[in-house]
């Protein structure tokens, strides 16, 4: 009783020195500071998160995976520029990582070379090919090194080469490259060169049979292969507000598109994104190699 008499007597003193006091508009001032835009950070960020597993029912790993983000701003300009890479090798133990390793290796020192070096040159002219003619030169220089140190193995690569908000990317196999929209649509960007999905396309059998189907992982076109082909390359602007994911079938092959975009969007960044996508995957099973590269332009 006492504590509520308390309480109740001092509720009564604050309402008394209320008593009095008077409120006014806010002058014109007070409403600019307030009601101003905010200004956008600067310079404009890539945020990268990344994951990798065996999954559960492998014993080694054969994909591999490659992620760098660089940003250069000097008050005249201001550029974005990333790589990102995912292969999954096939081929056996030994062979199927060495050729995902060989051909994530080999592509990234081309583009750097190629790409990001001549942007980085003060006294340069900047990359004398064009960009996708620069992309394609180094997935065949990929194709053979996979061909000298892996024979018998190959690999998928889907790469992607951002520069300011355009992206552009490489895609042999069926690894895949999605755009995550806001409000979770998710925007496949690759196509697979895998047997299934040939079927699927000829309406011989649907897209559930074909994650089950006992020829799920034969390919038509990859990196290693003796007969020559042509990468599919193709230029997109980055979302944003979104997200680019890359990532093995170890990934999309176990966790649904709807799934894969709800983590996402529920996660903090993209580091914690790509974490909770590989348990998922685990989960659901974790029959193969996952591996993930998640980017937000920020």
């Amino acid at each position: 009783m006492r504590k509520f008499l308390k309480k109740l007597f001092s509720g009564q003193e604050a309402e008394k020195k209320l008593v009095g006091v008077k409120t006014a508009p806010l002058d014109s001032a007070e409403l600019a500071a307030i009601s101003a835009p905010v200004e956008p950070s600067k310079p404009l960020q890539l945020v990268v998160g990344t994951g990798q597993s065996n999954g559960l029912q492998r014993d080694h790993n054969e994909d591999a995976l490659y992620a760098v983000s660089a940003i250069l701003a000097d008050g005249a300009n201001e550029t974005q520029f990333g790589l990102f890479i995912v292969a999954d090798g096939m081929g056996g133990y030994e062979y199927g990582e060495i050729a995902s390793s060989v051909a994530a290796r080999s592509i990234t020192q081309h583009i750097l070379a190629k790409v990001y070096l001549p942007h980085m040159d003060p006294e340069g002219d900047g990359q004398q090919e064009s960009l996708q003619e620069i992309i394609e030169t180094g997935i065949l220089k990929a194709q053979q090194l996979v061909r000298t140190r892996a024979p018998g193995g190959g690999t998928t690569l889907t790469a992607a080469v951002l520069i300011g908000d355009q992206v552009t990317i490489a895609h042999v196999g069926d690894s895949r490259a999605y755009f995550v929209h806001p409000g979770g649509r998710m925007e496949l960007l690759t196509h697979d060169h895998s047997l299934v999905h040939r079927l699927v396309e000829l309406g011989q059998i649907t897209e559930e049979e074909a994650l089950v189907h006992p020829n799920r992982n034969v390919l038509y076109r990859a990196i290693g292969q003796p007969e020559p082909f042509k990468p599919d390359i193709q230029t997109f602007q980055m979302p944003h507000p979104g997200y680019l994911l890359i990532c093995s079938d170890g990934l999309w092959g176990a966790v649904n598109d709807a799934n894969m975009a709800k983590i996402i969007h529920d996660s903090i960044n993209p580091s914690e994104a790509c974490k909770k996508l590989v348990a998922a995957a685990n989960e659901n099973g974790g029959p193969d190699n996952i591996s993930a590269v998640l980017v937000e332009y920020l």
